[in-house]
């Protein structure tokens, strides 16, 4: 059964079909890259999936539960979590606070418990900060905790935003470019990072432009042009499919 399937999903905003009828399935465990050139539909998919827009038509199933038109909030509870291309942290909070932000929704402290600081306000809290303090260990963001976020050089900036994507330890992480803007040894870290998320539980939805990440990481990629799915295979087939490369790669051009 697949954990994630999209059926003919449609986005349009006003004349403009920025997604036309997509449909793909993600399986339990997997790391599932979705790639295509820039303005191809993307990131209008991507926020369809978790939440920000409703599409105009199509299903979206979560474990065969239908999910379209949720809000972010919802679907967070539901296993749902994501990162962002523009990195959306509060700078002027620390390294930890940004992650404690991160699961305020998720501890289930009712705001009498919050405003009378009984126990179970403190055991929440105490929880809270040791899910986040491990996850700090986990990205190498440990010495920089109390570090405020706007001092942070951008790679770690990067990691930051991974770790609030893993705060809420979901079934599905939509990973939005996170390797954009790294270095080369960044990008060889985060890889082996999101290599070992399905060991932990966390399936992947990675959306990036580094098709030497994209190949050694996915399992399974789809491609997207024009709002529309093009191809869907391996690895090995997205870069033999003569349709991708010339759509995608450059008509005639093989990457490695």
């Amino acid at each position: 059964m697949s954990l994630l399937t999209t059926q003919d999903i449609t986005m349009k905003f006003g004349g403009l079909t920025a997604v036309n009828e997509v449909s793909m399935s993600i399986q339990p465990g997997q790391i599932h890259a979705l790639i295509g050139p820039n303005g191809a539909g993307k990131s209008t998919l991507i926020n369809v999936i978790s939440g920000f827009y409703r599409p105009t038509s199509g299903k979206i199933l979560l474990n065969e539960q239908e999910i379209q038109g949720k809000k972010s909030s919802t679907l967070s509870h539901l296993g749902i979590s994501r990162t962002f291309q523009n990195l959306r942290l509060f700078k002027n909070l620390t390294v930890l606070d940004n992650l404690l932000i991160g699961l305020h929704n998720e501890i289930g402290n009712s705001f009498v418990s919050s405003m009378f600081r009984t126990p179970s306000h403190h055991k929440a809290e105490k929880q809270a900060k040791e899910i986040a303090e491990h996850l700090l260990h986990e990205v190498g963001l440990w010495t920089l905790r109390d570090m405020q976020t706007k001092s942070l050089p951008y790679g770690k900036q990067k990691w930051l935003e991974v770790a609030r994507g893993l705060i809420s330890k979901p079934k599905l992480l939509l990973l939005d470019e996170p390797a954009a803007g790294l270095n080369p040894t960044e990008s060889d870290e985060l890889e082996q990072f999101v290599r070992k998320l399905p060991e932990q539980g966390v399936t992947v939805l990675l959306i990036e432009h580094d098709m030497r990440l994209v190949m050694r990481l996915a399992e399974e990629i789809t491609v997207i042009n024009f709002g529309k799915k093009i191809a869907n295979g391996t690895p090995q087939e997205i870069q033999n499919d003569a349709t991708v490369i010339e759509a995608y790669l450059g008509k005639g051009r093989k990457h490695a």
